[in-house]
């Protein structure tokens, strides 16, 4: 008998996580590898959130807080979400976290009972099915092809719902897609909930800011209020603000969701750090002007990461709405032989033998849960994309 749970069997480690540590493990071997695994802004934390953070420091604000958030931080999130998103919440509506997955996990440890069904459409982050699992509950993805935006249809929505779905979990814009709902995309589905009152939505707005191309961003409990009482909205500052290493992520909900999330949370990691809080409260309250010079530069990226992997053979990649991901197709390049000699069955496949002959590391698009794809994180700077590019077009050209 296993010393180990039950339930680890029942989840699989974290793909990007994996392949972020295998591009570290061969630079540290002296190999010529670019990493573009990882979610994360190679931009530095605004110098105003890190002199909060100093403050706070000097000032002794390094003790215990509140388990759910210190109440000046839910101030900022509350204002937040009215300026914002038009949603109005009060401070027991509002839980922070160490990081958005926390939050998110935190949701469906306090609602999940074996048996309940999560649907979460298909590309997805590879963490939304194994934390469904890990809770007891059972993933039904529904999967989104590139000829639909990688977006959720509402007529799949209402197929995939039966009597046991107890949460939606949409992302927008998506990891790892970069896809995002247009307001009409968005009441197209919320029309559809409207209709099944037993079944509550979590929405993961991480990457609400860094949209391009004058797109504008919505939220489910913004386009469809009567679903307010039964939308989780999730979000944090790590990816608009630059801060994935200072873990704060937060929610706006129904008081009696938040109150059993805050019980989770206190007997497993009791309040976030005290330090990063009070630099999120400056983040949230402070000049905002850096997103959109930063987004300057996503863009920018976005478009030349597109034109580039277009010019591969058997690559097609969309061009996506937000974040700083692609989601290109890799599917012209199976069946063929790598310069290795080894034959390309599928998008691990690819990615393995890209990484050993090129030094590029990317993602397989079956651990998201669609493939045969791969996903690039072009959070990184322009020279090593457009190197990386030019490495994915050659590799892909001696394919045989």
């Amino acid at each position: 008998m296993s010393f180990l749970a039950a339930a680890l069997d029942r989840v699989k480690p974290s793909a990007t996580i994996a392949v972020t540590d295998k591009a570290r493990a061969l630079k540290a071997a002296g190999r010529n590898v670019i990493g573009l695994g990882a979610g994360e802004p190679d931009f530095d934390t605004p110098a105003n959130i890190k002199l909060a953070a100093i403050h706070a420091i000097e000032s002794g604000k390094t003790k215990y807080t509140a388990v759910d958030g210190i109440p000046e931080l839910k101030d900022a999130i509350i204002a937040k979400f009215q300026r914002e998103n038009g949603v109005a919440y009060k401070p027991n509506q509002i839980i922070v976290g160490t990081g958005g997955k926390q939050v998110l996990y935190n949701a469906l440890m306090a609602t999940i009972n074996p048996g309940d069904e999560v649907i979460i459409p298909a590309p997805y982050w590879v963490s939304y099915p194994e934390m469904v699992a890990l809770a007891g509950g059972e993933p039904v993805p529904v999967v989104c092809t590139a000829a639909q935006g990688f977006k959720l249809q509402a007529e799949a929505l209402d197929r995939a719902i039966t009597p046991k779905t107890k949460w939606v979990i949409l992302c927008s814009p998506s990891n790892p897609t970069g896809a995002a709902y247009t307001r009409a995309e968005l009441k197209a589905l919320t029309d559809v909930l409207v209709k099944h009152p037993h079944v509550w939505v979590m929405t993961d707005d991480m990457y609400e800011h860094l949209v391009y191309d004058d797109f504008q961003f919505t939220t489910v409990a913004q386009v469809e209020p009567s679903l307010y009482d039964r939308t989780l909205t999730v979000n944090g500052v790590s990816k608009a603000y630059c801060m994935t290493g200072w873990r704060i992520g937060y929610a706006g909900g129904p008081a009696h969701l938040i109150k059993a999330m805050a019980t989770i949370q206190s007997q497993s990691t009791s309040n976030p750090s005290s330090i990063s809080q009070w630099a999120s409260v400056e983040a949230l309250n402070g000049p905002q002007d850096f997103i959109a010079a930063n987004n300057k530069v996503f863009k920018e990226r976005r478009d030349l990461v597109v034109s580039m992997l277009n010019q591969a053979n058997g690559i097609e990649c969309p061009r996506p709405e937000g974040a700083f991901y692609v989601y290109p197709s890799c599917a012209g390049t199976i069946g063929k032989k790598a310069p290795s000699g080894n034959l390309i069955s599928n998008d691990e496949q690819f990615v393995t033998e890209l990484l050993e002959t090129e030094g590029v590391a990317v993602v397989q698009g079956s651990a998201f849960g669609l493939g045969p794809a791969f996903r690039i994180s072009y959070a990184t700077k322009t020279s090593d994309l457009e190197d990386a590019c030019k490495r994915i077009q050659r590799f892909c050209g001696n394919l045989r």
